[in-house]
């Protein structure tokens, strides 16, 4: 069971509600989204419907919910879907997203290059790994907060909000000092209590689908952050592992209808490391904007031969022009705001 309050719910209504239903027995967990607040209630629904809970103060409505993923369903907003604010940037159904950078932060001069690039292409969020999960251990693992300090002063310098990775549960608080917003990648979509950390941390997650994962799965763990109070959850689409080699993983395009379907959050698509090839990476894109995703986040390198971590998919200047020009058509056609505009004439310039 879900319920959902009035914008203008007081603490005091709030906690209130929680405390009726602890009274019974029954656990309840707040979340805070940028305009509402939800409450998921856990225990004997049938006894939660005799506390009359519809009729309390700052409540706007009560929904009995059957999907195991409550607070992230699409049963309990069928007003539509939501849009995430990430540093004044929107991530939703009415927009079309960029979000590029570098797939590992090297060095400050690497770092404000690749988002100067971004930035004149229309990205309006700068993705950058400070910390990196690697397979191998002895693969170039980030600069740590020295990777977060180069992010915030290239923030400063640029205006682009920052979206970067977090790896470990102790790291979420540190990283949240940084990121105005904190991605959970691949190899940790189930990694339960780094989900819990990240939505306590107050910040807008990314959470990247695992890549053995179900939809269902990934579901799972988005409720595992909404459980903890974030509502901000954006979902990243990254290629699934299959029998196929000729590309890096098996982009599955047909994720964002289904979960649009399933959920009410943001869908976004990955196609650098989807397809691990720089000539992949539009046409992927473009597939990502005409099957209805929010948007895309993609790797870019002043110099994709020198590059640490996944040089080879890396986008460049020419690349990221042909790029943004396509998501802007694309979206318009699809009916979305395009939030490529504000830096098209950067573009011509």
């Amino acid at each position: 069971m879900v319920i959902v309050m009035t914008p203008d719910a007081t603490d005091e209504e709030v906690w209130a509600i929680v405390d009726q239903v602890e009274s019974v027995g029954g656990s309840a967990f707040v979340s805070r989204g940028v305009s509402r607040t939800i409450i998921g209630l856990i225990g004997d629904v049938d006894l939660f419907e005799t506390l009359n809970l519809s009729g309390r103060p700052g409540v706007a409505r009560v929904t009995r919910i059957s999907a195991k993923y409550k607070l992230v369903s699409r049963e309990h907003r069928p007003e539509g879907r939501s849009t995430v604010v990430v540093g004044g940037v929107s991530i939703g159904p009415d927009t079309t997203t960029l979000v590029a950078g570098p797939c590992a932060v090297e060095t400050p001069e690497q770092t404000l290059e690749a988002a100067l690039m971004a930035k004149k292409a229309g990205a309006t969020l700068l993705r950058g790994g400070a910390f990196k999960p690697r397979t191998s251990p002895y693969a170039f693992q980030g600069l740590g907060e020295l990777g977060l300090r180069i992010l915030a002063d290239v923030r400063a310098e640029t205006g682009l909000p920052v979206v970067t990775e977090v790896v470990a549960p102790h790291d979420v608080d540190m990283v949240a000092e940084y990121a105005d917003m904190l991605q959970i990648g691949t190899r940790n979509m189930q990694n339960f209590g780094l989900l819990q950390a990240a939505g306590r941390a107050g910040k807008p997650v990314l959470l990247k689908r695992g890549m053995n994962s179900t939809i269902e799965e990934w579901l799972m763990a988005a409720e595992y952050i909404a459980q903890r109070g974030c509502l901000d959850i954006v979902l990243c689409e990254r290629g699934i592992r299959t029998f196929e080699t000729s590309t890096r993983n098996t982009l599955d395009v047909s994720a964002v209808p289904v979960v649009q379907r399933l959920s009410h959050l943001p869908v976004m698509i990955d196609p650098s490391h989807s397809g691990g090839r720089r000539d992949l990476v539009l046409p992927l894109s473009r597939a990502a904007i005409a099957v209805g995703a929010d948007g895309v986040l993609v790797d870019v390198h002043p110099h994709p031969e020198e590059a640490l971590c996944d040089g080879p998919q890396a986008l460049v200047t020419e690349d990221l022009q042909e790029l943004s020009q396509a998501l802007d058509a694309l979206g318009t056609l699809m009916g979305r705001r395009s939030m490529i505009e504000p830096w098209r004439h950067l573009r011509a310039s």
